[in-house]
């Protein structure tokens, strides 16, 4: 029997840390939160303090008395939540519940990195739990549920039911509001530039008007433009100066959160949610054969600090692939940008910079291998020397006209040589003061001004971090909430608000100003910092919040009236009756529907970015038995099926057959890979229903020593992916949960 429990919140995580901990140690999963507010109330009394009301999730009944059980018999119990403020009132609300009370006992235990070195390091160390942070957590679990419970039900009244405001979100929703507005009011203005193009000693390299009579070159007009090259006509050409500097590239700092999504959605097209999917993957463990270990630090930082261990290990790894002039003289050091920071966990790095991308690959999908790989080669190059570079600057004169031409070339590669920038190289011609130089040619250009561009996640990210709006890990959510409700959607990888989103916008901006105050919400965030330092009350930053709030929404119960909100009109065209389809919100979010309701039902759905999901991925060859007509392929919640495209007269469906190489032992005909009606994986004769035969795990063409039946395959939790006989008669079986089998085997022959 284990002596210690460890409890994680996280089924990888458990599985990584228990095989770095020895058989005294049994380590369980939470499945993250046990406890929350209700959401069938608001669950927080503002007359008593803001005291909240914590109930055990729905649904974690038999997981919790596993917990309890395997808490009685432990001799002490380690919590191990992720190392901030969820994962610290994680391990509070579990404490609670298995021990009660806890008062200073060192329970708590923190590491950054999951490998085998800081998980023994970590339970040698255990503190107690830090009400501060554990507080400053529930401080914003309460401030978004008040803000949340209270403005929704306003909202449902004046503007349409279903609709919900949330306190950094809403902020969130006005940053994009307030960008298509600039966008949609901007007035293009016309402006030229002149470009010179010169030729030395058969070199051709080109210079740009920069200064007429000593003044910044501005020509607003074409006319004025060609005036400028009229005067230019037979002009003589003289570099009038030499300007020739080297100058340092310092390299970029390992990967804060913010930064890794900005760079991941630049560079590898991820969203914000992949990335940090991804990088949970990557933290959490992934097996390399030899067993479980996590391949990045802690994914959740405002930090650019690094410990110095790993910077003796990347120095020695740098010095040793790529030289020791890569090898900078001390250390760098970096600062964070803002003063929003916390630093309360290092920057994301590599768990160890020796385990490199490529020793990894074989390990690891696609998307986590490109992740590691950016992760690995940030790290690595913020520990290399600095890039050099030549700059090359030539002022040439003509009459009262300065044109200057710029040109730069990499001399000395330094952290360029692992993480690549874009630099653009232009090598200028060798050239002396006072030289005169052969005109080839004037080009002039009109522009345009341009308005500002839309959001991206990079952007926005960008934007909020800087404001000091959310923390590290709010910003997905933030995110994926204004877009899952409807108040913005994605285009062409830009963020555009909804009609809805703008009439919310304006509703709440009017009657609840401090809400949409970025200001007031970056302060709020300091406050919840604050608290978890120590520095001030829970309950004072509340009370300081709701006292004003609620004077709001008494006012703007009084003077909003109802809001007539137009539904918002898409480009696609209804098939069947020509209008122009509408977005409306249901119960699954937004879908398009034909304005023409009742007398026209047509409807389609649309994805996370409001763009019309294609349903019919192609036709068969498959006949509809009922009516004739060719069955087209469609995409459901399971995958592919065939569906009559006579629908709503016809309603046949078939499921597609996806053989697997095995023949039926009774019949002969393919097996085929089948669904249940609740969507389960189960494999079945083709000749169904004339023959029944069917399989829960998978067979293989291979035949049982014992009794001449098929092999299938079965996951073992201590030897992995095994072989065993399907038959449960046969002897050469091992014991299986005969229970659970015939549950299964009876789901998929009703299925």
């Amino acid at each position: 029997m284990s002596k210690y429990l460890v409890v994680v919140e996280s089924p990888t995580k458990a599985r990584t840390i228990g095989k770095f901990l020895g058989k005294n140690y049994k380590v369980m999963s939470s499945m993250g939160h046990i406890r929350d507010l209700p959401k069938s109330k608001l669950g927080i009394d503002v007359e008593n303090g803001f005291q909240p009301h914590y109930i055990t999730i729905r649904g974690k009944g038999e997981l919790l008395k596993e917990l309890k059980k395997s808490a009685k018999s432990a001799d002490k119990i380690f919590y191990a939540a992720d190392p901030d403020r969820e994962g610290e009132a994680i391990a509070w609300h579990l404490s609670q519940y298995l021990e009660g009370e806890q008062g200073d006992k060192p329970c708590r235990i923190e590491f950054n990195e999951i490998t085998k070195e800081a998980i023994q390091g970590a339970v040698k160390k255990p503190r107690p739990i830090n009400m501060d942070r554990v507080l400053a957590q529930q401080s914003r679990r309460i401030l978004d549920r008040l803000v949340g419970y209270k403005l929704s039900p306003l909202l449902w009244k004046k503007v349409r039911k279903g609709l919900s405001a949330g306190r950094v979100q809403s902020v969130a929703v006005r940053l994009i509001c307030e960008r298509q507005q600039e966008i949609d009011g901007f007035k293009p203005e016309e402006y030229w530039t002149l470009d010179a193009d010169f030729l030395y000693k058969k070199e051709t390299f080109s210079a740009k008007l920069a200064k007429i009579d000593g003044k910044k070159a501005e020509t607003a007009e074409g006319a004025a433009m060609e005036a400028i090259v009229a005067d230019l006509e037979g002009a003589a050409y003289v570099v009038a100066s030499v300007q020739k500097k080297e100058r340092k590239k310092t390299p970029p700092a390992a990967f804060t959160t913010s930064g890794l999504q900005q760079e991941a959605n630049q560079k590898l097209g991820f969203t914000a949610k992949r990335t940090m999917q991804l990088a949970q993957q990557l933290y959490e463990g992934i097996s390399l054969g030899s067993g479980n270990v996590g391949l990045i630090t802690y994914m959740r930082t405002d930090s650019v600090r690094v410990n110095a261990n790993a910077q003796e290990e990347a120095r020695a790894y740098i010095g040793e692939a790529y030289g020791a002039a890569y090898v900078p003289e001390q250390p760098p050091q970096y600062k964070a940008a803002g003063g929003h920071t916390q630093d309360a966990h290092e920057a994301i790095r590599p768990t160890s910079v020796l385990r490199t991308p490529q020793a990894a690959k074989e390990f690891l999908t696609q998307p986590q291998y490109k992740l590691y790989k950016l992760v690995w080669e940030r790290f690595v190059a913020s520990q290399m020397a600095a890039a050099k570079m030549m700059h090359t600057a030539y002022d040439i004169e003509a009459k009262q006209y300065l044109f200057r031409a710029t040109g730069s070339i990499v001399t000395f590669p330094g952290y360029m040589k692992v993480y690549r920038v874009d630099v653009a190289e232009n090598q200028l011609p060798d050239i002396g003061e006072g030289e005169r130089l052969a005109l080839a040619a004037l080009r002039p250009e009109q522009h345009f001004t341009q308005p500002p561009p839309a959001y991206t996640e990079a952007s926005l990210i960008k934007t909020l971090e800087k404001l000091g709006i959310g923390r590290p890990s709010t910003y997905v959510s933030i995110i994926e909430t204004v877009v899952a409700r409807g108040y913005v959607q994605r285009k062409e990888k830009t963020f555009r608000p909804t009609e809805l989103g703008k009439v919310v916008n304006d509703l709440l901006l009017e009657h609840f100003p401090d809400v949409l105050n970025a200001e007031f919400t970056a302060r709020m965030e300091d406050k919840l910092d604050h608290v978890e330092e120590g520095q001030i009350s829970w309950s004072r930053v509340l009370e300081d919040f709701y006292g004003p709030f609620a004077e709001s929404l008494r006012l703007a119960e009084e003077t909003i009236g109802e809001v007539e909100l137009s539904d918002e009109e898409s480009e696609i065209v209804c098939e069947f009756c020509g209008r122009k389809m509408v977005f409306k919100m249901g119960r699954y979010g937004r879908f398009l529907a034909c304005p023409g309701y009742p007398e026209c039902r047509n409807v389609k759905s649309v994805d996370k970015d409001g763009n019309v999901e294609e349903k019919i991925v192609e036709e068969s060859d498959v006949a509809c038995e009922h009516c004739g007509r060719k069955m087209v392929v469609k995409k459901g919640r399971y995958g592919k099926f065939l569906a009559c495209p006579g629908y709503p007269e016809c309603k046949n469906i078939k499921s597609i057959d996806v053989e697997i190489g095995v023949d039926c032992n009774r019949c002969g005909a393919p097996l085929v890979k089948k669904r249940t009606k609740t969507g389960k994986v189960f494999f079945g004769c083709k000749n169904y229903p004339e023959c029944t035969v069917n399989y829960w795990n998978t067979p293989v063409p291979e035949l049982c020593s014992s009794c001449g039946h098929y092999l299938v395959k079965k996951t073992d939790k201590k030897k992995g992916e095994i072989l065993v006989c399907e038959n449960k008669e046969c002897d050469a079986r091992p014991r299986a949960e005969k229970g659970k089998r015939k549950k299964a085997e009876a789901e998929a022959e009703n299925g």
